[in-house]
């Protein structure tokens, strides 16, 4: 089992990854690594050339180059979308003290090339101030936010959770066409739903949810975010 870090901050989250520990090391390390991980699988997933290498990568090859308590500054990392390679997703992990209005106004004047970036992903520690969120309103890209706690494992890897496919716009409107129906007469999923966090969907895209096992060998329904 591993020694927890200092400082306390234990909980159900290390508690998951205490499996990845080694004796005498800290849990920060494991943190990262296990919510970089997950970022990455959910950025291949999202369609980002995300490469085989970068997914391969160890604790222990994660610890050699990122040491036992990383800098969140060096973590940082963008990857381009494979159909369109100027177009990137840069992500950024935060320090766990709490993020005010003057660490977003630095934060933003240190994105560089701002007019390819699709997106900014922030890995949070800690809650942000509200003239903090205010001040995110002002940046003109599509900024998510995730606690660290959320990645550590991958919720599409679980083995109830059904396969989802995102529609584009032509299949969108075959199966609108197909059972005569429009979007709001759809299952609905909420845009603050995990999954759809997790692939990054907006209002008015349609996912298909394919069910396999149990009774049937598979089940296929539609679902509109919302």
């Amino acid at each position: 089992m591993a020694a927890k870090c200092g400082g306390g901050g234990g909980g159900d989250s290390d508690e998951c990854i205490t499996r990845y520990a080694d004796a005498g090391s800290c849990l920060e390390s494991q943190r990262y690594f296990l919510s970089r991980r997950t970022v990455l699988e959910m950025l291949r997933d999202r369609g980002y050339d995300v490469s085989d290498s970068e997914l391969a990568l160890s604790l222990a090859e994660f610890r050699s180059i990122f040491g036992d308590k990383p800098d969140p500054e060096r973590l940082r990392f963008y990857f381009p979308l494979r159909s369109n390679p100027t177009k990137k997703m840069l992500v950024m992990f935060l320090g766990t003290d709490q993020v005010k209005t003057k660490d977003i106004r630095e934060m933003f004047m240190q994105i560089v090339n701002r007019e390819s970036l699709q997106g900014l992903i922030l890995i949070l520690q800690s809650k942000l101030t509200a003239y903090a969120k205010k001040e995110m309103e002002k940046i003109s890209f599509k900024v998510e936010l995730f606690q660290i706690t959320d990645l550590l494992v991958n919720i599409t890897k679980h083995i109830l959770t059904p396969k989802y496919e995102i529609l584009n716009a032509a299949k969108k409107h075959k199966i609108l066409k197909k059972y005569e129906v429009e979007e709001k007469q759809l299952l609905w999923m909420l845009e603050t739903d995990a999954i759809a966090r997790y692939y990054g969907l907006e209002k008015g895209q349609v996912v298909k949810v394919t069910y396999s096992g149990g009774i049937v060998d598979a089940l296929e329904t539609y679902r509109c975010v919302m």
